[in-house]
């Protein structure tokens, strides 16, 4: 533990007060019982005593019931310490990710060439300028009914996000995933148990009236769909694709990206979500990220891999893969979608147990759950408008596209 919190840059500190509460949670434990037998104990004997050793036990009995409250309230506090602790330890980062923060990213692989647009002779535009020409994007009047970082997707705006949220679902069921449309509103323990309330929790929306949570990625309510329940591993892996809105405050971006529609309050997306068992979930990694390449290729943008550094890594995820497409405008590589696997981070928070496996003897034990982008919608709309678009203004889009929108988007007369 102590050499997972270094690879995150994280201070070791946190493990020797884990240690701490963990002992004094345990002699808590062992004090409560030892008076709590006492006190069962003299429960048994007063009806048999006569006289002063009546009364001696039933004076003994009324010290005793105090005792007993206290030892009672003490165990309580140190398992809520913790407890309280042991919620703010990440899941031991892999030694297999690079170390060090965000810039320290290792590239595993380049896709495609980006264009250049100064061989065809034209200045590329940006997505913003793009969607205002087509009729596709309306920021003005999303900060003017919602505030700043929101939008409108009108016209073939909308029709594009719809054609790849189809595409998406499509696919994703190809590959054996079953399509999903979670709630959007999840209560404290989902969110608590997929680690969203930990280094995220500035950019939650939370309801207080309610008790609900706007969710940041429909991983929070597919990792919980199975809370508190025993899954069978020969029903493993159990994949889900699902669509759902995604709101983050994004509280630590002030002043960042805020042109257009690359980082907003709001968007939709449709991520992979899967169970399976902790020995099996290296290799799904590496499936979730292949799907994840299979279908930017088939957007046709060309695209890298990184492998994110260990002090880049969310609370839950032991090791990340981002993919990265090129957007034409900044010149730069930028995230459009991850893969991300949790091991048993959050099915123990959310008690989701595997019964059967092999290496338990046919036991249980907790799942491994792992999450993967396939297309967060705002960000695939500006890589296919920057890298699609021609000289007048026009877009064209990647053969997949073709039998739902048509081979190209044109701007309005």
């Amino acid at each position: 533990m102590r050499a997972a919190q270094q690879r995150r840059g994280l201070p070791t500190e946190l493990v020797d007060e884990l240690i701490s509460a963990d002992e004094q949670r345990r002699s808590s434990i062992v004090a409560y019982e030892a008076i709590r037998g006492e006190q069962k104990n003299l429960g048994k004997l007063i009806p048999k005593a006569q006289g002063d050793e009546k009364q001696e036990l039933l004076a003994r009995t009324k010290q005793i019931s105090q005792q007993v409250k206290e030892a009672e309230a003490a165990q309580v506090e140190a398992a809520e310490t913790f407890e309280r602790l042991m919620k703010t330890l990440p899941n031991l980062a892999s030694a297999d990710a690079p170390q060090g923060g965000e810039d320290d990213f290792v590239v595993l692989e380049t896709v495609g060439t980006p264009r250049d647009f100064a061989a065809e002779g034209f200045e590329p535009r940006d997505h913003l300028e793009l969607g205002q020409m087509l009729g596709a994007i309306d920021v003005e009047r999303g900060a003017k009914v919602s505030g700043s970082r929101f939008y409108f997707l009108t016209g073939v705006g909308a029709q594009l996000e719809l054609a790849l949220t189809q595409l998406a679902m499509s696919k994703a069921a190809a590959w054996g995933f079953t399509p999903m449309i979670p709630p959007a509103l999840v209560n404290e323990r989902a969110m608590e148990g997929t680690g969203f309330l930990g280094q995220a929790a500035d950019d939650v929306y939370h309801l207080e009236k309610d008790g609900l949570y706007l969710v940041g990625t429909s991983e929070v309510p597919m990792a919980a769909y199975h809370s508190d329940e025993i899954l069978d591993a020969g029903s493993l892996p159990r994949r889900y694709a699902a669509f759902s809105p995604c709101f983050r405050r994004e509280a630590g971006s002030y002043g960042k990206d805020t042109r257009g529609i690359f980082r907003v309050h709001w968007f939709d997306k449709v991520e992979m979500f899967v169970y399976t068992t902790v020995e099996e979930s290296y290799a799904e990694h590496q499936r979730i990220l292949g799907w994840e390449k299979d279908w930017l290729d088939a957007l046709e943008l060309p695209y890298r891999v990184i492998d994110v550094a260990s002090g880049d890594l969310g609370l839950s995820a032991i090791r990340k893969f981002d993919c990265e497409a090129w957007i034409p405008t900044q010149g730069k590589y930028r995230e459009v979608s991850s893969a991300s696997n949790c091991t048993e981070f959050q099915s123990r928070r959310l008690d989701i147990r595997v019964r059967g496996a092999e290496a338990d003897g046919g036991g249980t034990r907790p799942a491994a759950t792992l999450n993967g982008t396939l297309c967060a919608m705002t960000r695939t709309i500006i890589a296919i408008l920057e890298n699609g678009q021609q000289a007048d203004g026009s877009v064209r889009l990647p053969a997949a596209l073709h039998p739902l929108l048509g081979e190209v988007l044109r701007p309005l007369a």
